[in-house]
């Protein structure tokens, strides 16, 4: 159950006067899938039970970064639950989203996050550890495109974390292709039998081995990075809907013990509670302030001609 403070956090917006059935645009990432069905569920059932009002919450998943842009070229999204904090800070300097949506919500207004790990074949054929079997003879990796995707963006500073600008480029030239999010790279590795190796967030790689077959397993590297997953009200959109206490309330929720266990059952790491059942953890874990924060990640690695647009270059050379 969620609890009654993070529920009715401003409820007395909300009056005999609204629609017989409420209704709420979630756009988000696509690792998210199975946990925001839960979730919804939940909280759709726990809305009318303490309101008397029915509510439809509709989900929106694709590559963070081209979700962010269509929120910005008008999808309209109540709330957003984004990869990355970058791609709200976007959001909010198109003027959709109030500058201090971070200090909204606890933990920096990111209720869970996933480490980097590695999917490969069943048996592990390529002898895969670690960073360096990534690039050894033969190998080929699978990462969707950072430029659209904030898992592979997470995935390229990890790389990064444990080799530096040289051993970046070494690990793009074996990339065959670029799928626009996480589920296509999935797709790709899992049901295409493309590559010899995946780079992705943990909970899409448990989402891969419970539900996409059993030929592949899952490799902790030695080095991984804390990818938290962000959320926020989309100011200007909830205003014109009248859900902006629905919205508030819906992501208030996500911060309490009530939500830990349906983020843990779906593989991510809940802010607010245990992770339970899942693997041990990487032996080192970076962060994004490893890199000066997002907007310096930005400009140092995804920009238009920084880091990984060189990596491409060199790798098409």
């Amino acid at each position: 159950m969620l609890s009654r403070r993070a529920f009715v956090a401003g409820l007395p917006l909300l009056g005999a006067a609204a629609p017989a059935r409420a209704r709420l645009l979630n756009v988000s990432f696509d690792p998210t899938r199975g946990f925001y069905r839960a979730w919804n569920a939940r909280f759709a059932a726990d809305w009318q039970r303490r309101t008397g009002q029915p509510l439809a919450i509709n989900q929106s998943h694709g590559g963070s970064g081209k979700q962010a842009r269509a929120v910005m070229d008008g999808l309209p999204a109540d709330v957003v639950t984004l990869a990355l904090a970058s791609d709200i800070d976007r959001i909010a300097r198109a003027g959709l989203i109030a500058p201090d949506w971070a200090s909204r919500f606890p933990h920096g207004a990111a209720p869970a996050w996933s480490p980097i790990v590695f999917l490969v074949r069943k048996g592990n054929p390529k002898r895969i550890r670690g960073w360096d079997d990534l690039v050894n003879p033969g190998v080929r990796v699978i990462l969707a495109n950072p430029h659209t995707s904030g898992g592979a963006r997470w995935g390229v500073l990890a790389a990064h974390a444990h080799g530096g600008s040289a051993y970046l480029t070494e690990l793009v030239a074996r990339i065959p292709l670029l799928d626009t999010g996480n589920r296509g790279a999935t797709i790709s590795f899992v049901q295409r039998r493309i590559g010899d190796v995946l780079i992705t967030v943990e909970a899409e790689a448990l989402m891969a081995l419970r539900e996409l077959g059993q030929d592949v397993e899952m490799v902790v590297p030695p080095l991984s990075i804390r990818g938290d997953m962000p959320v926020a009200v989309v100011d200007t959109v909830a205003r014109a809907h009248g859900s902006a206490a629905l919205a508030r309330a819906y992501l208030g929720g996500l911060f309490t013990r009530g939500a830990a266990p349906l983020f843990a059952a779906q593989g991510f790491r809940p802010s607010a509670g245990p992770a339970a059942g899942l693997p041990p953890l990487s032996p080192r874990l970076v962060s994004i302030a490893d890199f000066g924060g997002w907007d310096a990640a930005e400009r140092r690695f995804f920009a238009d001609g920084a880091a990984f647009d060189r990596a491409l270059a060199a790798a098409a050379r």
